[in-house]
């Protein structure tokens, strides 16, 4: 049977902060927006965009050297005449806003809030109604518009202004999908501070398809029959232990924190006491679209640095969602004006089956030994308007590390003319073609391997090309090539590449450095001109690695504040052209997954799951198998009478 358990201890449904590094609770967000607005310089009403806890400070209390819990906030007039960046300390003897530093009003990054008032903006607007009259709509009340960010495609009229454009979709009732009836050729302009529909582009009526795609139960027939109960019982209750945010399973120990920006972070993990990462978090999300027609080609979104992990955050629910044994943790974010939202079990904690660990049959002895995998699971859902995107951490009991990133959701469509041909993307219904696109995770890994000093290594396969050593022609070695230097690398599974994550200061029984090998299988390229907005506006996807020196400034991969920004402007290209050393310091890896998305037509009205991997794995970091010590599944079942396992 299924059960839950309960998220971190809580008193009137705010989490009790017991560790510095735990995320912001409720409380704390109204304290830190409290103290912001009595400086007066915001006005009232204000609109904010995240409350972040200063990870630095909190690491200094762990140390001993400081108190209090400092958090950030963005807070905006809401007339546009100011925004900043607002440095909160709260403690016992009072809280206090320390710092403001001034940031250009047009940057931070589209709240839910706003994207909603947009949307009501767009179908108050009069210029709206008469565009849609001529598509036959004259009831606006049931259009969907999702507010979209214009990066790399402000107008030159509207320089200086925080602007957004809309996409726009058509139900037929309350419940209709309307993802499935894309309004083409429509393309709302809005000020986001006045929310003032500046001007409705029309690029020609065609028609709105008239075909369904219901999600629901029954939309296309009667449901499959013959499917069998399946449920998971763990009569012990789960493996693991959790103490607030704080997990333990198997050998592993780690913390678990909840950000405005990347959502679900990991903190600290340690396999068997020793250390392997100080900190893991999907950073960033880059999707570009590659189609020229007229609701498309402005399409490149930095989900999370224009959005906001965190506020797109689902809320799981055990059986569909979850199934198994689950233990929740719920996240708290602040809201576009100025209220905490706290999303109930926005995080999913469970183990799981994983087939086979390790198994050798011996034939001579008529011996098989066997041990069966299983594995912690740590995930969250995000929705992106049409999108859902699953983030799930696997960690397993031989100390490997794996990252899944789950696409599904409804693809982002055009509506087309019939007999239109379609050579951007798929026909995936009538009147609807689905575009290519692209989805790009910026990843970003604080390395900890065996301590805080590390050292990076690209790692590939080699014939031997001496024939006095490779008499027979089949002899390959690897060749490791030291990175000293921060630098930018791309995947090559033609010669087996991968990177070794070194310590600098330890070492195994065979004179090696202790190391965790990073294999990135899922991996793609820009087909961008180079002078494109997609191409100039995310230069991190052009390389599916890069290594940096840890800086405390140096935060996201895309960039601080990627809406409305200059394109290429900030980010990991432009930090790596320090040429600092990466030999021997604080390492902070950014891997790349990247997935090309030519849409099938097996992929409406809602796409089944498809999914990417990063894998981290000990790489002469123990000197033999560290799973040798897996219970004998035969012994554990010996005593049931039915049991096959012998």
């Amino acid at each position: 049977m299924s059960a839950c358990h309960t998220s971190p201890e809580s008193d009137g449904g705010r989490s009790v902060r017991s560790h510095p590094l735990d995320p912001p609770t409720a409380d704390e967000i109204s304290r830190a927006v409290a103290a912001a607005r009595a400086d007066g310089r915001l006005g009232d009403p204000a609109r904010f965009w995240g409350a972040t806890l200063d990870e630095a400070h909190a690491r200094r209390v762990v140390a001993g050297a400081a108190t209090g819990v400092r958090l950030g906030l963005v807070g905006m007039r809401i007339d546009g005449a100011g925004a900043w960046e607002i440095d909160v300390l709260l403690s016992d003897a009072g809280d206090e806003a320390t710092d403001w530093r001034p940031v250009d009003p047009r940057r931070p990054g589209i709240t839910s809030d706003e994207a909603r008032a947009a949307a009501r903006a767009c179908r108050e607007s009069p210029l709206f109604q008469e565009v849609m009259a001529r598509r036959g709509i004259h009831d606006v009340s049931l259009c969907m518009i999702d507010a979209e960010s214009m990066g790399g495609f402000e107008p030159a009229k509207y320089r200086g202004r925080r602007v957004t454009w809309g996409t726009v979709w058509h139900r037929t009732t309350e419940d209709d999908n309307g993802y499935a009836r894309p309004v083409q050729g429509v393309v709302p302009i809005i000020d986001m501070h006045t929310m003032e529909v500046l001007e409705v582009e029309d690029h020609g009526v065609i028609p709105v398809s008239t075909e369904a795609g219901p999600l629901t139960t029954g939309g296309f027939g009667p449901d499959r029959t013959g499917l069998k109960a399946l449920e998971v019982v763990q009569k012990d209750g789960p493996s693991f232990d959790v103490d607030g945010w704080r997990v333990s399973w198997q050998g592993w120990t780690f913390r678990i924190g909840f950000t405005h920006r990347e959502g679900l972070v990991l903190y600290d993990l340690e396999f068997l006491g020793r250390s392997v990462l100080k900190r893991a978090a999907c950073n960033e999300m880059y999707v570009p679209y590659l189609d020229s027609n007229s609701t498309q080609y402005r399409k490149n979104f930095f989900d999370w640095g224009e959005y906001g992990a965190g506020p797109l955050t689902n809320s799981l629910a055990l059986g569909c969602d979850c199934l198994g044994v689950i233990h929740y943790f719920d996240g708290t974010h602040l809201g576009g004006y100025g209220d905490p939202v706290t999303i109930k079990n926005a995080i999913c904690m469970h183990e799981e089956d994983n087939s086979i660990l390790w198994k050798h049959n011996d034939l001579r002895r008529g011996v098989s030994e066997v041990r069966r995998s299983r594995r912690l699971i740590v995930s969250n859902f995000q929705t992106v308007a049409n999108y859902d995107y699953g983030f799930y951490w696997s960690l397993y009991q031989d100390g490997r590390i794996e990252l899944e990133v789950k696409l599904t959701g409804i693809l982002s469509a055009s509506g087309i003319n019939a007999g239109d041909e379609v050579p951007y993307g798929r026909k995936v219904s009538e009147l609807v073609q689905a575009p290519i696109h692209q989805h790009y995770f910026g990843i970003r890994l604080d390395t900890a391997v065996d301590g805080e000093l590390n050292r990076l290594a690209e790692v590939h396969a080699e014939a031997e090309p001496d024939p006095a050593l490779n008499p027979y022609g089949n002899a390959v070695r690897f060749v490791r090539e030291p990175l000293t230097v921060e630098t930018g690398r791309r995947n090559d599974p033609g010669t087996a590449r991968h990177w070794r994550i070194e310590s600098a200061d330890r070492t195994n029984r065979y004179g090696e450095p202790t190391a965790y090998q990073l294999r990135i299988p899922d991996t793609t390229r820009s087909f961008g001109r180079p002078d494109s907005v997609m191409a100039t506006r995310a230069p991190f996807i052009h390389q599916h690695l890069w290594a940096t020196p840890y800086a405390a400034d140096e935060n996201f991969i895309g960039g601080q504040y990627p809406n409305h920004a200059e394109p290429g402007e900030d980010g990991v290209h432009v930090w790596q052209r320090q040429r600092r050393s990466i030999d021997g310091v604080p390492l902070v890896l950014w891997p790349v997954l990247g997935t090309h998305h030519l849409p099938r037509p097996e992929q409406w009205p809602v796409m089944p799951v498809e999914a990417i991997h990063l894998t981290l794995a000990p790489d002469g970091f123990f000197d033999r198998n560290p799973a040798l010590d897996i219970p004998d599944p035969a012994a554990a079942r010996a005593a049931e009478p039915d049991s096959c396992c012998s």
